[in-house]
C-alpha cells in the first residue's frame, strides 16, 4: 500500500519550519527538512513581516522535498499566528507589507473603537478577548487614519491564507484563524457586519469561512515548475498555529485543560460551543474556532517571550542555551520577586531585563540581579498566572479540571512544568513537542481520508511522542506565593 506524506508549514515569529510528515500504521513519523529564521522588519518606524522572503523558504523547502525524498507528498499546508492579515488589490495584488502585532500603531486603538461600538457588545458579537492587536482595532486603526491601502484594497487574508492565496492564487479564509480576528459570530461563524460598518469598512473584503482540513486547489503551476515540485494540493489545515497544536493535545476523556507554551501561553479548554456570558467578558476569555467545529475557550498569556528576549539582550556577553538557563534558574533562590507577564511593560520593551527592574521597584520589591535570578523570577511567575487563569476558568466551567497537557516548545522546560503543577495543584502531562506540525500535518491526513476523526487523530498522537508526567509537590510555598502575586497583579 502506499505510503502518503504530507509537508507542513509552521511558520512562527521568530523562525518557520518545513516538517515532513507520514502514518505508519497508527504512528505519525515526520522529519525536518528545512528551518528558517523569521522576523518582523521596521521599515519607516513601523514592524512588518517580510511575507516574499517567507515565500522563497517555503520554495526552498519544496526543492527540497522534491530532490531528496520520494514519493511527492499528497499535500501540503501552511499554519500561523494570528490576528496578523494582508490586503488584496483589485487585480490581485498584494498591497504591502502586512503588519505586525508587536508594531505599536494600535496602543490606544481599543478604546477609541469603544467609543463608537461598547466592549459588552463587542463580546457579545464575537466572544473574543480584548487585545490591542487583535484584527478588528488593527483595521479600525488603518480605517481612522485613512489608510490609502485600506481605502484600495479588495480583499483581505489572514497570514495563512495569504500565503495559500500566494501559492494557489485561491481566496479563501479557514476558520480557526479567521476566529481570532474579533470580526467573526463564532456561533454562526459569518463576519460581523456591524463591527465593519461602524468603520466605514466594506464588509465584503472578508472571504468565505472554510472548515479546517478543506483541500483549496493545487499549487501553482509557476511555483511548480520553479520548485521543481508537482501541482499538488494545497490544504486549508488548521491555519491558527494554536489551532493545529490543541488538535494535537494527546488527551483522552473529559476535564483537561491545555497550555500550548510558546513565546505566547494560550491557556484553556476545548468545548463543544462558545461560552459568552458577562463573568467570561469579565474575566477576558476567548472562543477561538477548533477542528471539527469546537472551541478553543481560552485566554493568552504571554510567554516565553520574557525569557527570549531577557537571552537575547544577554548575548553580547553570552550566548546562553535555554537548556542553560532552565538549569540556573533552578539553582537560585525561590520566589525573590514575582512580576505579571501580562503587563504592558512587556509587550515590546528595548531591553527586557531593564523593564523586569523597572516592574519590580515599582511594585516594591528588589530586582533580580543575575541572569539565573531573572530566569527564575520569569517562570515562577508563569507558573502563578497559569494558576490564576485555570482558576478562573474552574470558575466559569462550574467543574475542576483533572490534568493539564503542556504542549509545544514549553513542554522542554521541566523546571516551567514542575512549577506548572505544584503552583496549580493538578498534574501536569507534557508533549508533543512540535505540537503545530503535528497538528498541522494529521489535518492533511484527515483531509485525504486516513485519518477518520479528532478522536483518532489523538490516538495517533499519543502513540507516536513521548509524553512525561508532573505530580504536584506538597508544600506552603506556593501557596504563599500565590496569594503575593495576586497583590502584585491587582496592583
Amino acid at each position: 500500500m502506499k505510503k502518503l506524506r504530507y509537508l507542513a508549514f509552521d511558520l512562527g515569529a521568530e523562525s518557520g519550519r518545513a516538517i515532513l510528515g507520514s502514518l505508519s500504521g497508527r504512528r505519525l513519523e515526520f522529519q525536518e527538512i528545512h528551518r528558517f529564521p523569521n522576523a518582523p522588519q521596521k521599515i519607516l518606524g513601523h514592524l512588518h513581516w517580510n511575507i516574499f522572503s517567507l515565500l522563497d523558504e517555503i520554495k526552498t523547502a519544496l526543492r527540497i522535498c522534491a530532490a531528496e525524498f520520494t514519493p511527492r507528498p499528497e499535500s501540503l499546508a501552511v499554519d500561523t499566528w494570528g490576528v496578523d492579515f494582508g490586503l488584496l488589490g483589485r487585480d490581485g495584488s498584494v498591497l504591502g507589507l502586512p503588519y505586525s502585532y508587536r508594531d505599536l500603531r494600535t496602543q490606544g486603538a481599543m478604546e477609541e473603537y469603544f467609543k463608537l461600538v461598547p466592549p459588552s457588545m463587542v463580546y457579545e458579537l464575537t466572544g473574543i478577548q480584548f487585545m490591542p492587536f487583535n484584527s478588528l482595532f488593527q483595521l479600525f486603526v488603518m480605517s481612522r487614519a485613512k489608510s490609502p491601502i485600506l481605502e484600495s484594497a479588495s480583499g483581505l487574508l489572514f497570514m495563512p491564507d495569504l500565503f495559500n492565496y500566494l501559492l494557489t492564487g485561491r481566496k479563501a479564509t479557514e476558520f480557526t484563524i479567521a476566529s481570532t480576528s474579533q470580526l467573526l459570530d463564532p456561533r454562526t461563524r459569518t463576519w460581523n457586519a456591524e463591527l465593519f460598518n461602524v468603520m466605514h469598512i466594506d464588509p465584503r473584503i472578508m472571504q468565505e469561512v472554510l472548515r479546517p482540513g478543506t483541500t483549496l486547489a493545487p499549487l501553482q503551476r509557476d511555483i511548480a515548475a520553479e520548485a521543481a515540485m508537482d501541482d499538488i494540493p494545497v490544504v486549508a489545515t488548521a491555519g491558527h498555529d494554536t489551532g493545529a497544536a490543541v488538535a494535537a493535545v494527546p488527551a483522552e476523556g473529559d476535564r483537561w485543560a491545555y497550555i500550548s507554551s510558546g513565546t505566547w501561553s494560550l491557556v484553556g479548554v476545548e468545548l463543544d460551543r462558545p461560552v459568552i456570558t458577562e463573568e467570561s467578558r469579565d474575566a477576558n476569555f476567548t472562543n477561538e474556532g477548533g477542528v471539527e467545529g469546537r472551541i478553543r475557550f481560552l485566554k493568552n498569556v504571554t510567554g516565553l517571550w520574557l525569557v527570549q528576549q531577557c537571552r537575547k539582550a544577554w548575548a553580547k556577553d553570552r550566548t546562553w542555551s535555554y537548556g542553560e538557563l532552565a538549569q540556573a534558574a533552578s539553582e537560585a533562590p525561590a520566589f525573590q520577586a514575582l512580576i505579571d507577564p501580562d503587563a504592558p511593560d512587556f509587550l515590546s520593551p528595548a531591553d527586557m531585563p531593564e523593564a523586569i527592574r523597572d516592574y519590580c521597584r515599582r511594585t516594591g520589591q528588589t530586582a533580580p540581579e543575575t541572569e539565573s535570578a531573572f530566569i527564575r523570577c520569569i517562570l515562577e511567575s508563569l507558573a502563578l498566572k497559569y494558576r490564576l487563569v485555570l482558576d478562573q476558568l474552574q470558575r466559569i466551567l462550574g467543574y475542576p479540571l483533572r490534568r493539564i497537557h503542556i504542549i509545544g516548545g514549553g513542554s522542554r522546560n521541566g523546571l516551567l512544568c514542575q512549577f506548572t503543577a505544584d503552583a496549580t495543584g493538578i498534574p501536569v502531562v507534557t508533549g508533543p513537542v512540535e505540537a503545530t506540525s503535528i497538528g498541522n500535518l494529521l489535518v492533511q491526513a484527515m483531509a485525504m481520508g486516513e485519518v477518520e476523526d479528532l478522536r483518532a487523530l489523538r490516538e495517533i498522537v499519543r502513540n507516536s511522542v513521548d509524553i512525561r508526567g508532573f505530580e504536584p509537590r506538597e508544600g506552603r510555598d506556593w501557596a504563599d506565593a500565590y496569594e503575593r502575586f495576586r497583590t502584585i497583579v491587582r496592583s
